[in-house]
């Protein structure tokens, strides 16, 4: 007999993906990577027409539930009002080997990105009240204000973009959706002075944050390259960082500032000093200073996908959710 397979939408992705939830999820499936039970290649990407892009992110959770996210990658969707990341996952459950789920990719990639980084803050940023610098104004900068709030008392957000108009219209969201005091900013020096937590959440082909910008203590989540070739941190600032990693193999072949600080030799493989789930599971440490300035290199990893889509896809077989289809 076929097994059924359940096709969950973005609705309910997003009303059953809480920050709080998928911030102890990104916990412990970091934790998970870190301590090698989980299995994944790099994600094998191709280039398209027009800057596009196409990967494939298998991976397993050992003993757990193992498959793939397969995702388009078109940065002038934003323009459009769409999502630039479009895709699915494809859950198997490990008994049988049977898929069970395909689970709208965007919402998945767009919360789990985010908890992410609010879990790396939570452990590598200054404690106490902190001012959040946002660069970028797309769904990642969205999800990353979301998302940050519940790991430190925010106490006001600044905003830069390339479009001035769209930074405004961020920050005036920010203040109505979120309730937190937000102000666009004019460049990103201004954005980020004073700033405790910086994420940077840029298409940026060239870096547009150096060290001279970062107050001595900030905490940094990159986010915006997940590739090698653009890069949104400058040489100088990854070198006087404590650079930890997602996953330590996947940025020293594909984590773009790292690699360019390290052509310009000014860094070499050991000043990636450890993985965000080592300091989750506390063989690491994370800040050691507080005047240290930490950097978190998020390029997203298919255990994040698997552990947000398994979740998903438990509440939603609960609570009667999404479309049933044979297989």
């Amino acid at each position: 007999m076929s097994a059924p397979l359940l096709v969950i939408g973005a609705e309910d992705v997003e009303r059953l993906l809480g920050y709080e939830d998928c911030i102890a999820l990104m916990r412990k499936a970091m934790k998970a990577l870190a301590r090698g039970e989980t299995r994944q290649p790099l994600r094998n990407i191709i280039d398209l027409q027009a800057g596009n892009a196409f990967g494939v992110m298998p991976g397993a959770m050992l003993g757990g539930t193992f498959g793939a996210k397969i995702v388009s990658v078109y940065p002038g969707n934003f323009a459009l009002g769409k999502h630039s990341h479009q895709g699915i996952v494809v859950l198997f459950e490990p008994e049988s080997g049977a898929p069970v789920a395909i689970i709208d990719g965007s919402i998945v990639t767009a919360i789990r990105t985010a908890a992410a980084s609010a879990a790396a803050t939570e452990a590598l940023a200054r404690p106490g009240p902190s001012r959040l610098a946002i660069l970028g104004y797309g769904e990642q900068a969205w999800r990353h204000a979301a998302a940050i709030r519940h790991v430190r008392p925010i106490t006001g957000v600044s905003v830069w973009g390339r479009s001035a108009e769209q930074a405004e219209q961020f920050s005036l969201r920010v203040r109505e959706e979120l309730g937190l005091d937000a102000e666009a900013a004019p460049d990103v020096a201004r954005a980020v002075r004073g700033a405790d937590i910086i994420c940077t959440t840029t298409p940026a082909a060239e870096p547009i944050l150096a060290l001279a910008d970062v107050q001595p203590g900030a905490h940094i989540n990159s986010v915006g390259s997940s590739r090698a070739g653009p890069a949104e941190i400058a040489n100088d600032l990854v070198a006087a960082s404590r650079f930890i990693a997602d996953y330590r193999v996947g940025v020293l072949a594909q984590g773009a500032e790292f690699l360019n600080a390290k052509s310009a030799g000014l860094v070499d493989d050991a000043h990636i000093v450890g993985e965000i789930g080592e300091v989750f599971d506390g063989t690491l440490a994370g800040r050691t200073g507080d005047a240290e300035i930490t950097i978190y290199k998020s390029l997203g990893h298919i255990v994040q996908d698997l552990a947000a889509g398994w979740h998903v896809f438990e509440q939603a077989r609960a609570k009667g959710l999404g479309t049933t289809a044979p297989f």
